[in-house]
């Protein structure tokens, strides 16, 4: 890319091979320099002066997470508000939705520096606009917004020659806690013995503070200096059995975790039994009383057989059409995801208090409500009561995104799909009964056995879910069918 020459993000995302979507942008920690996040961020600002959201003068808050990479892009960001005349407010290292609350209070743009659960040679730039997430309907607008970098700027490698240091720290925490403590009360976790897994989360010790705040006794596990890849939706088997081994060496009521940047929960039983984000989705909408559910089509069916709510509707996949999909629905509203995050779309009375809307992943309010449920019965007996559906997800990772889409288009074509589904699952789950292609290829069969097939939408990865009715089959269905794509489908769709 020429140093001097104007681009548009749309440029930016080809040149540097950096994706940008809806997330914002991601890739590889080399390929994001300093004049690629730059140039992002001032694309970001020029859409939202565009459309009335940012102004000269306006404050945008910042924060990242704990990736080696983050301080340095954080400065790179900082760099471009101030250019467009903006004015950068650093968060410090927070949680996503701990700097959402701040900002969407106050009206005010945001960015998160922050990879999310994927390891840390990649990192990202998520956008937050004035009062919500970027939605599908403002990626366009985003992609096209033209940017001219000053050249004295940056040296040849693209990293900014004088980077100014960040601005002092906001204390956004404060307000975060409160946030919980205020609606749930001092004693909604008295009682309550929790592991905190904290690996090298963002949100590690800011979580504590609210679970210590509602009385609960908290029990700091795992702490990690080196970034660790939690990802709460498909989590490594040395995760899995840290939670076992915790619950096994003392009395836990529950173990809670979260992913990198905080937005994304993870909560165990007494026995160290990671709930699925699915299954923590419905127990938080069923406590607080929801009216409607919004989740996407990869979601557990036990959210419509269980019958708590008057209103449930599927979406794609991705907290953005999850929030459009809300923006549809009446009463208490919320949200969830596989990957557990959760999003409240409309004010919620408890006690008396009222809980405030916040329409991104937060990953302390389906841990708090699902704990502060748990002081009448057990977390495993409240599993327990849902009807017995069982979902299981994994992914290939380091596969192309191309060989994805051969694989679903070979698999999805009209007048050979039947024919050819069932030469690659039938020996796995039978005889096909539906396809949902609502977000990649969701194939039903006749014994109610599920494999949903789908491309990461921010990474190089095949994701593959299953739905039994028992986590044995679940999860030897999902081996075998990522089995049936690695020695199979790979070479069939090359045809």
């Amino acid at each position: 890319m020429g140093t001097s020459m104007t681009t548009t993000v749309r440029d930016l995302m080809e040149e540097s091979g950096v994706a940008f979507g809806t997330s914002g942008a991601r890739g590889l920690v080399t390929a994001m320099t300093d004049r690629v996040c730059y140039g992002y961020t001032r694309g970001f600002l020029s859409y939202l002066l565009e459309i009335g959201e940012f102004r000269p003068g306006g404050e945008v808050a910042l924060a990242g997470d704990l990736r080696p990479s983050t301080p340095r892009i954080l400065k790179a960001c900082a760099e471009a508000i101030r250019d467009a005349g903006g004015a950068p407010v650093f968060c410090g290292y927070v949680p996503t939705p701990a700097l959402a609350t701040y900002a969407f209070a106050r009206k005010t743009p945001s960015i998160m520096v922050t990879g999310s659960h994927i390891p840390d040679n990649r990192n990202g730039v998520k956008f937050h606009r004035a009062a919500g997430e970027v939605l599908k309907d403002d990626e366009a607008g985003m992609s096209r917004q033209t940017t001219t970098p000053d050249p004295a700027k940056f040296d040849a490698a693209g990293a900014l020659k004088a980077p100014a240091p960040l601005p002092p720290v906001r204390d956004v925490e404060e307000a975060f806690v409160r946030r919980y403590l205020d609606v749930f009360g001092a004693d909604a976790l008295t009682g309550l013995t929790i592991g905190l897994y904290q690996h090298s989360a963002v949100g590690r010790d800011v979580i504590a503070r609210i679970f210590a705040a509602l009385g609960a006794e908290v029990v700091a596990l795992g702490r990690s200096d080196t970034f660790i890849p939690v990802d709460t939706e498909a989590l490594r088997p040395e995760d899995i059995k840290l939670a076992r081994d915790w619950a096994a060496e003392r009395r836990f009521d529950a173990l809670a975790s979260t992913d990198g940047d905080s937005d994304r929960p993870l909560l165990s039983d007494h026995k160290g039994r990671w709930l699925r984000g699915d299954i923590l989705g419905i127990l938080c909408a069923r406590e607080l009383g929801a009216d409607a559910v919004v989740t996407p089509v990869s979601s557990n069916t036990a959210l419509e057989k269980c019958g708590a709510f008057a209103r449930t509707q599927r979406s794609r996949i991705g907290s953005p059409y999850v929030i459009g999909a809300m923006q549809e629905q009446t009463g208490v509203v919320c949200g969830y995801e596989a990957n557990g995050g959760f999003l409240l779309g409309s004010p919620v009375t408890r006690n008396g208090r009222t809980l405030s809307a916040l329409p991104t992943r937060d990953s302390v309010l389906p841990i708090v409500a699902v704990l502060a449920a748990a002081k009448r019965r057990p977390i495993a007996d409240l599993v327990a009561e849902l009807p017995r559906r069982v979902t299981y997800s994994d992914r290939i990772k380091d596969f192309p995104t191309a060989d994805s889409k051969a694989i679903l288009a070979y698999l999805s074509q009209t007048d050979q799909s039947q024919a050819r589904i069932e030469a690659a699952f039938s020996s796995l789950a039978g005889e096909l009964a539906s396809v949902d292609q609502t977000d990649g290829l969701r194939m039903t069969f006749a014994n109610a056995s599920v494999i949903h097939l789908r491309p990461s939408g921010n990474a190089p990865e095949l994701r593959c879910y299953t739905e039994t009715d028992d986590e044995a089959s679940a999860e030897a269905l999902n081996v075998a069918a990522l089995n049936q794509v690695r020695e199979y489908l790979v070479n069939a769709s090359r045809g």
